[in-house]
């Protein structure tokens, strides 16, 4: 009998994917718990529908997030700092302290989990910041650090 997975199932395979199986493992095991549904020609165009339509929100994202980088890269965000003789600052400036600056001054919501800042800024200048915003969209975030 061929079933079309609603759940992952141990060595049987993944949600959505259609599986010949049994039929007494069908009907006594898959079908009662729910984890699967007899795979008839509608449930068969229900799946395939289904998967079109996340394609196609997936998509949506995918150039949402392109947009969102596009006017990341053309912005820089300004933060001051305090420093002594030589330039020598005190203090850094952290992923939580460029989001809340691309807020105010940009009025760009970005996560401060999407900066991949390696270690926060300890020094006066420009500083590009690598902005993940979706796993196959970075941006770069100008970030000038000036003295307060």
């Amino acid at each position: 009998m061929k079933v079309i997975l609603l759940e992952d199932v141990k060595s049987l395979g993944k949600k959505d994917e259609v599986v010949n199986i049994n039929d007494g493992y069908a009907r006594n095991y898959i079908l009662p718990k729910k984890l699967g549904l007899e795979a008839t020609d509608r449930n068969l165009n229900d799946l395939k529908l289904q998967k079109a339509h996340e394609e196609k929100v997936a998509q949506e994202i995918y150039e949402e997030a392109k947009v969102f980088a596009s006017k990341i890269a053309e912005k820089a965000v300004v933060l001051t700092i305090k420093s002594g003789e030589g330039g020598k600052t005190f203090g850094s400036i952290s992923s939580k302290e460029i989001a809340k600056a691309a807020m105010e001054q940009l009025g760009l919501e970005i996560d401060k989990k999407k900066l991949q800042l390696p270690e926060p800024i300890k020094t006066l200048g420009t500083t590009i910041v690598p902005v993940k915003i979706h796993p196959k969209v970075m941006a770069e975030l100008k970030v000038s650090v000036k003295e307060a």
